[in-house]
């Protein structure tokens, strides 16, 4: 099955396009995998803010983030991407991290040039480790995978931090490092995500996460530029706690949810996808066989 779904990552990306909604957690990722998507991504943005309550600055381990990984793939049949951030460490952190995440069950993880404790790619005041030390990452990471079509993808955030040809500069080295695909993070218009794809021949992930540096643009758009995986790490985050925000304070000033049941999930919904059918045949086989 794992084989399986590191295949289909790359035989899809070579197709084509592919959405990867972010999952905060086990039901957002059966919810997108029903909805149709292709793959599922796993943010550590979404991993600190609704798993911990944390601010997105690097305050999670690693074995927490596979824990939390390995949940998200259980779930679902599709490809699942994690954020890396930066390896949680050197060199040899970012390999026992493919370790452990491969056998998770996760298809491709990114990695990251900053300096940890890292920040959210769209906050300013971050730093970058040098290329040279990013390049080892990645040949550790690189030579860690047990299957070839586990993806080692190289997320730069150097256009914050010192300009859009250095960012164009460190993904070259990192592909020559041995990354499968390249993440630039942060770039501050369409021409430079297009400006980019010119530059950096390689499959290219887009951050299409809103209120940040990047202008949102469309699928299409982002396809005829070169990109083939995009990026919504807390879009279904965000709608979710804007309602939930919206739904409290309704139930703290009129003292019932009564006006909310037209806009909640049934319960027959949350047992559809839950697949609670499935589990009644197997309770069924179960006590036939007793």
């Amino acid at each position: 099955m794992q084989a399986t779904r590191n295949r289909v990552l790359r035989q899809a990306i070579a197709k084509g396009i592919i959405q990867l909604p972010g999952a905060f957690n086990a039901l957002a990722a059966r919810a997108i995998q029903r909805a149709g998507f292709e793959a599922v991504y796993i943010s550590g943005a979404g991993l600190s803010n609704a798993v911990f309550g944390l601010p997105d600055v690097g305050l999670f381990t690693m074995t927490e983030a596979v824990t939390h990984a390995r949940t998200i793939c259980a779930a679902v049949s599709v490809p699942v991407v994690v954020d890396g951030d930066t390896g949680f460490g050197e060199a040899v952190n970012a390999a026992r991290t493919v370790t452990e995440l491969e056998a998770a069950g996760v298809s491709a993880v990114h990695f990251e040039d900053q300096v940890l404790p890292k920040k959210c790619g769209h906050l300013d005041g971050k730093e970058l480790i040098t290329p040279q030390a990013m390049a080892e990452k990645l040949r550790a990471a690189c030579a860690a995978r047990t299957d070839p079509d586990f993806m080692i993808i190289a997320r730069t955030d150097a256009r914050g931090v010192t300009s859009f040809d250095d960012a164009v500069d460190r993904a070259n080295r990192y592909l020559d490092a041995g990354a499968d695909a390249v993440f630039p993070e942060a770039m501050q218009s369409s021409d430079e995500l297009a400006a980019f794809a010119q530059k950096v021949k390689a499959p290219l992930l887009a951050n299409m996460t809103e209120f940040g540096k990047t202008p949102l643009l469309s699928l299409k758009e982002l396809e005829r530029m070169g990109y083939r995986m995009v990026i919504y790490p807390q879009t279904a985050l965000r709608v979710a706690f804007s309602a939930i925000t919206a739904m409290l304070a309704d139930l703290k000033a009129k003292g019932d949810q009564i006006a909310w049941v037209p806009r909640m999930q049934t319960r027959e919904a949350l047992y559809d996808l839950l697949d609670y059918d499935g589990l009644a045949k197997i309770d069924s086989a179960a006590i036939r066989r007793q």
